[in-house]
């Protein structure tokens, strides 16, 4: 099943069902921090958020596009925390710490993503490319020098760094390490990935 939950804004939703999601997306936060993802159904989120379950399936094929969805607008609404530093190795250092806090910030939503976007659902696959996407993004600007704003950021370092930090989100997923550790290592990553490189 495909849901209509796509861009945000929403686009071409009309004003009642942008309300409908808006609501639903809200009782999906707050039903996850009451229950926990393991326990928290679609049809629980339906009636938090004062609709039928029918009406929520519209919108969300699965609890893990809710996840998806969840943590995509977390990802999105945050600061971009990109330093204007001189350096290529603090500019990404502060990209990672500020993904990292943001993150942090919802960890039941953290810990409900993790195995969400490791799923085959359609709805869900869509959202993770946006998700990394962002990632992207954010290192992206984070390499390009302030001084120099029309010179491209390396492709290969980019693409290492995103592969690190998107596999250290899944060793934290995992119980590997820790969001506490996350932070550290990443900049020590960053420190090695971009020595000779920037």
């Amino acid at each position: 099943m495909s849901s209509q939950v796509s861009d945000a804004p929403r686009r071409g939703l009309n004003a009642r069902q942008a309300d409908t999601v808006e609501r639903l997306l809200a009782a999906g936060l707050e039903e996850l921090r009451a229950v926990g993802h393991e326990a928290l159904t679609v049809r629980n989120v339906a009636q938090r958020a004062g609709v039928s379950p029918a009406t929520a399936y519209t919108y969300l094929a699965s609890k893990n596009h809710l996840f998806a969805e969840l943590f995509l607008r977390h990802l999105t609404t945050g600061p971009s925390g990109v330093s204007r530093s001189s350096s290529a190795t603090k500019r990404v250092q502060s990209a990672a710490r500020a993904l990292t806090e943001r993150i942090v910030e919802e960890r039941a939503l953290a810990a409900a993503v993790t195995p969400a976007l490791l799923g085959t659902d359609p709805d869900v696959e869509r959202l993770r490319l946006r998700i990394g996407g962002e990632i992207f993004a954010r290192f992206e600007s984070a390499l390009v020098d302030p001084a120099e704003p029309d010179q491209p950021a390396d492709p290969a370092v980019l693409e290492v760094l995103v592969l690190t930090f998107t596999g250290a989100l899944l060793q934290v997923g995992v119980g590997v390490i820790t969001y506490e550790e996350l932070t550290d290592r990443m900049e020590s990553c960053v420190d090695v990935i971009l020595r000779g490189n920037s």
